[in-house]
């Protein structure tokens, strides 16, 4: 059986990871991904506003969970590219004794991963899993050996369920794992939404481009994930919103297209 991680990693057409690190103002892309960033954001100008905005929701997300909620153990569901201020620096810089696990299949994420995503503290734990999101039940079992299911858990999903072809999908995928995880746990997560025209203009033209295609949800779509958790204020939000570092910098700026919240399993 041949794992994802053996494919060939293509430079040849726009990944979605390589892209979305464009927009963050990294390095880690080629050419075709620079030219097809561009074209995107002569679509839809914000799109890196948007990319930076959702970073720091991550970050501010991650450290009240670990320094407010006393969470010590997180399943990061898509990693993406790592960049600065991942999940585990974010949470052992809190709480040295954090569990980070990572689950991605794409062979690019997975190589960048496996040399940069490394523990941070002795006391603490960083891990990835090679697994497809939409397999939940291997998501689940490989993470049993490492996170245990007995104590709360927070599960993140950062802007990828927009690769989840259909509604359908992603109400299986995050039903499975807020089924799987026990009370007293979180789940956390933020989509790009319709609220925005130009973004939707944005994610048909992306898909045009040879990369996963990239499906925006609604905001109504976005609340439902979260019907059957107890939702921490302010609920779901623009992502610049939510928690900001800076409570007045939010009255002068727009709102970002990308929308998120957590909720805590009860």
């Amino acid at each position: 059986m041949v794992r994802e991680s053996d494919r060939l990693i293509r430079t040849d057409v726009p990944h979605s990871a390589r892209i979305w690190n464009y927009w963050l103002g990294g390095q880690d892309f080629y050419e075709v991904d620079r030219i097809a960033g561009e074209s995107g954001e002569s679509v839809y100008p914000e799109i890196g506003t948007m990319a930076r905005q959702s970073r720091k929701y991550l970050i501010r997300m991650v450290r009240y969970l670990a320094a407010e909620c006393g969470i010590r153990q997180f399943l990061d569901v898509g990693t993406g590219l790592p960049t600065m201020q991942n999940t585990h620096e974010v949470a052992q810089s809190v709480a040295p004794e954090s569990k980070i696990v990572y689950v991605d299949n794409d062979p690019l994420v997975l190589a960048h991963a496996r040399a940069l995503l490394i523990n941070t503290t002795d006391e603490g734990v960083t891990a990835l899993i090679e697994a497809d999101f939409h397999d939940t039940d291997q998501v689940v079992t490989e993470a049993r050996n490492i996170l245990n299911f007995n104590k709360p858990i927070a599960v993140m999903f950062m802007g990828v369920l927009g690769h989840a072809r259909t509604w359908d999908d992603v109400i299986r995928i995050t039903g499975a794992l807020q089924e799987a995880i026990p009370s007293g746990s979180y789940f956390a997560m933020y989509e790009g939404t319709n609220e925005d025209p130009r973004l939707v203009r944005l994610s048909d033209y992306y898909s045009k481009t040879g990369a996963v295609p990239y499906y925006v949800r609604s905001v109504d779509q976005v609340r439902e994930v979260f019907k059957n958790l107890e939702l921490v204020p302010p609920g779901i939000v623009p992502v610049n919103h939510w928690h900001p570092d800076d409570p007045e910098a939010v009255n002068t700026e727009p709102p970002s297209a990308a929308w998120g919240g957590v909720g805590r399993k009860t």
